[in-house]
């Protein structure tokens, strides 16, 4: 069994009728303070053997180290010797509240929930022996060791969560999808409702896989929950990934935190089919630049928000419902034909179904360049993609993970397709030249997408099995409504026996 799902299966016994929700942050919280108690404690004993105590107590030392100062109370080994005390909780919160007054980045962002009366000690206690059981080696692998226990707590409590008002967690492999059709290496990266920083992670993983510089790459999101916004501050300083990220209670389509700020890359997993959204406060703002949203959906005021934010030669990858795709209701047909028609639409992919924690709504990406007849790529110029939407039907892909019966995850080696058509298409250098691939992807022309009445639904145009208006591929939905017929046959017969046997016994 993994590292982590040892570390699950443990702490899955401790949680008891707490639910999912609340332990997510319980467990993670007592992560990080893990992780970077240790990172402190090896600088601090470091420090008190070449320069003596003076200098291992001096806060300044360690923030040039990039690593967050522990107070005494707060270290993991004082935590670890006290953790049958009955006020272990107690201890914990306090823990918290000294590390965020002398660290001001997270002031606020850690939970103060463990001395709660309604959490058992003892919940408290299991995890802190769990976690003062992982072994660190003193190398950068301990970042991918944390991050990867980090991960799949995100992923796993996601699971078992299911659907929060159409906000769903991204899953893994479709964060590394959009980041490596994306490539944001260098510039201004900005999530509009950035959840636990998945994408935010993932693009700092691509940066280091392309041999780029952190430090070339800024880094701002704004989250509406607040939970959920202290877990990405402590995803990302778990990795030592600086942003700027701002809680936002009011939602950031009715009140954004960066009204002046453009950037060169946005990412982001809008929750789908919002209703409640204030699109009625919102009737008249600027950003709805290709028609008024509906009010009883979000979709397209978030795809709207998202290109706004956009500068002169940005690019955007965005998650959205398979509806918005095709939807012709209360104006959304008309905002997409509009979008299509400015060219603000790069690429469409419709994605396999089973992707997402908790709900077997069918997804697609939508990719939105605010000039596509400009736009840089690894130092290489784009060419001049007008006149024409890349379309890939990527509903075929996907595996089922270990272990599950119904959760589903990219391959790195489908991953790499999908995005390789992609880079070809725009031109970049040395990815090879562009061909459509009958079943797989196609260059659409506009004329073209205006016969589809400018739905955009990649099976229309690659030449496989369109997909229905709902997402479900043709083949499935023949097999579910021929099942479902021979069953109404079948109660059909049996009422007509019933009957027949009815009118003898009144005959």
């Amino acid at each position: 069994m993994t590292i982590e799902k040892t570390l699950f299966a443990a702490a899955d016994k401790m949680r008891g009728a707490m639910d999912p929700g609340e332990y997510k942050h319980v467990a993670l919280g007592l992560l990080f303070l893990r992780y970077i108690s240790t990172a402190f404690g090896r600088l601090h004993d470091r420090l008190m053997e070449e320069e003596g105590p003076e200098v291992a107590e001096d806060v300044d030392e360690y923030a040039a180290e990039g690593i967050f100062w522990v107070p005494e109370v707060a270290r993991w080994r004082r935590l670890s010797a006290n953790s049958k005390d009955p006020k272990i909780g107690v201890m914990v919160d306090e823990a918290m509240r000294e590390i965020e007054r002398k660290n001001e980045s997270l002031k606020g962002a850690l939970p103060k929930v463990f001395g709660r009366e309604a959490l058992d000690p003892a919940v408290v206690t299991g995890l802190i022996d769990l976690f003062s059981n992982i072994e660190f080696d003193g190398t950068p692998k301990d970042f991918d060791l944390i991050g990867r226990i980090y991960e799949y707590f995100i992923s796993e409590f996601a699971s078992n969560e299911g659907k929060r008002g159409g906000d769903f967690h991204t899953p893994k492999s479709v964060v590394e999808l959009i980041v490596d059709m994306i490539e944001p290496l260098k510039g201004r990266l900005y999530e509009p409702c950035h959840g636990s920083g998945s994408f935010m992670v993932q693009s700092e993983k691509f940066i280091d896989a392309h041999n780029g510089r952190r430090i070339d790459l800024a880094i701002y999101g704004q989250e509406r929950n607040h939970t959920t916004y202290g877990l990405a501050r402590m995803n990302l300083a778990i990795r030592g990934i600086g942003a700027r990220l701002d809680w936002n209670p009011e939602g950031t389509l009715l009140r954004d935190a960066f009204p002046d700020e453009k950037f060169d890359f946005v990412l982001a997993n809008p929750p789908f089919n919002v209703s409640d959204w204030s699109g009625d406060i919102l009737a008249e703002d600027r950003r709805w630049k290709f028609g008024t949203p509906p009010v009883g959906n979000a979709n397209f005021a978030w795809m709207q928000h998202i290109y706004d934010k956009l500068d002169a030669a940005g690019i955007a990858g965005v998650v959205m419902a398979n509806g918005s795709m095709s939807s012709m209701s209360s104006g959304e047909g008309e905002i997409r034909r509009a979008m299509v028609e400015a060219e603000a639409v790069d690429a469409m992919v419709a994605l396999p179904g089973q992707l997402f924690y908790g709900t077997q709504i069918p997804a697609c990406i939508w990719i939105l360049a605010k000039d596509k007849s400009n736009g840089i790529a690894k130092s290489a110029k784009l060419r001049n993609r007008r006149g024409e939407v890349l379309f890939i039907d990527a509903r075929k892909m996907g595996a089922l993970v270990p272990g599950s019966r119904k959760q589903k995850e990219l391959s790195r080696d489908e991953i790499a397709r999908i995005a390789g058509a992609y880079h070809a298409w725009r031109g970049e250098p040395d990815v090879g030249a562009y061909a459509d691939e009958p079943g797989f992807c196609k260059a659409a022309s506009m004329e073209e997408i205006a016969k589809h009445g400018h739905v955009l639904t990649p099976g229309r145009y690659v030449g496989a099995g369109a997909a229905e208006e709902d997402g479900e591929p043709f083949e499935e939905k023949f097999d579910r409504l021929t099942a479902e017929l021979r069953a109404q046959f079948a109660d059909g017969r049996r009422l007509e026996k019933e009957i027949e046997a009815r009118l003898e016994k009144l005959s």
